[in-house]
């Protein structure tokens, strides 16, 4: 089995420290998420290419910025991404006339929607969960840590920070399907 290398949250803790490799490891790792984002926004790839640069430089910068508490850095990157992209394109004068200017709505629009709408019970439901279960599923889920690894981090016992996951998976599930009963 290949060794994967440092974990983020590693990367992150050099990061703060001034080690370059460290930035030059997550560049590797999320160069292309960062430009397929500022690409997809922006629809140029000077800009695109601007915005990656932009992100690893703040990142460098303020690595403080990123709270492993709230999320993936891979998801972090990509939102922040995501909002610089837009306020560049705000930053841009019109290039043709409002006339000319043609709508089209994503045939998937539902989609989108019954997304959003699922992911928002999610939201809603891992709020109500105890604390100890909505900690272990999100490190579980949005920290990518095994169970061994939450173990370890949280110093409760393996067979603990599994029935947590386990429980957790299984109300999230049961939730899911009441309101999809409504």
């Amino acid at each position: 089995m290949d060794n994967p290398g440092p974990s983020d949250s590693q990367l992150v803790i050099r990061l703060k420290q001034g080690d370059e490799d460290a930035l030059a490891s997550l560049f590797q790792r999320y160069g292309r998420i960062v430009y397929a984002v500022a690409l997809r926004v922006l629809g140029e790839s000077t800009a695109a290419e601007d915005i990656s640069q932009e992100i690893f430089m703040q990142l460098w910068r303020k690595p403080q910025l990123f709270d492993s508490q709230r999320g993936s850095l891979s998801a972090w990157l990509a939102v922040v991404t995501r909002h610089r992209s837009i306020d560049q394109l705000r930053k841009r004068r019109p290039q043709c006339d409002i006339e000319d200017v043609q709508l089209f709505c994503d045939a998937r629009l539902d989609e989108h929607v019954f997304r959003s709408a699922v992911m928002e019970k999610v939201r809603t439901i891992l709020s109500h969960l105890p604390q100890e279960q909505r900690t272990a599923l999100e490190m579980a889920f949005f920290d990518g840590l095994t169970h061994v690894e939450i173990a370890e981090k949280t110093s409760q016992p393996l067979g603990t920070i599994k029935t947590r996951i386990r429980t957790a998976i299984l109300a999230v599930r049961g939730a899911l399907s009441e309101a999809g009963n409504k």
